[in-house]
């Protein structure tokens, strides 16, 4: 039978039958017949359960076979409309992640890292409004501005020179023969 034109109709009575070739278990009938019955049962009880296995076994067969046209024709369908193995693919892992957005798990995990974000935030905006106040306080404070006076002092005898009394000062370059280069203002 030529496979193009193989009925694949479950409702046929070839139900798709392919070669012998294609049947990848064979049925051994006769494993069945030499196996000794269950006690228990009478001879008839045997026989009518050995014809029913052959018969689910022969049933079997023929779903695989016609599994085998269906995937065939299947196949066959998707390389007539361009579809690739690749787009297979693609089409799989977006369905996926889109299952995987859909889930519980993903959303209560996604809610969960959004309240985490929003009170990270809210606690590095309040850690950095208590720093630029305590550095506020810190500059007003009797301390800070008796620093800032000595600095002052110091960088205008530096800059001022002897005007300010700056000639108390030792000269770095030890002679005191060659004057000093200005220099830049803090």
């Amino acid at each position: 039978m030529d496979p193009a034109g193989q009925d694949i109709n479950l409702n046929s009575p070839n139900k798709g039958l392919l070669s012998d070739s294609m049947t990848d278990v064979p049925v051994d009938t006769g494993v069945a017949a030499r196996t000794p019955a269950v006690e228990g049962l009478t001879e008839a009880e045997e026989e009518e359960l050995r014809a029913e296995l052959a018969k689910v076994e022969e049933e079997i067969v023929t779903l695989r076979q016609v599994l085998a046209a269906k995937e065939r024709h299947c196949g066959e369908l998707k390389r007539k409309l361009g579809l690739s193995a690749l787009e297979g693919l693609k089409q799989n892992l977006t369905r996926s992640w889109h299952d995987v957005q859909v889930s519980n798990a993903y959303r209560k995990t996604q809610e969960t890292l959004s309240q985490a974000g929003q009170k990270t935030s809210a606690a590095l905006s309040t850690v950095g409004s208590a720093i630029s106040r305590k550095l506020g306080d810190m500059r007003n404070s009797t301390t800070f501005k008796s620093f800032e006076d000595r600095v002052g002092t110091i960088k205008s005898k530096v800059v001022g020179g002897g005007e300010n009394g700056g000639g108390n000062l030792p000269s770095p370059a030890g002679s005191g023969d060659k004057p000093l280069p200005d220099p830049a203002p803090f």
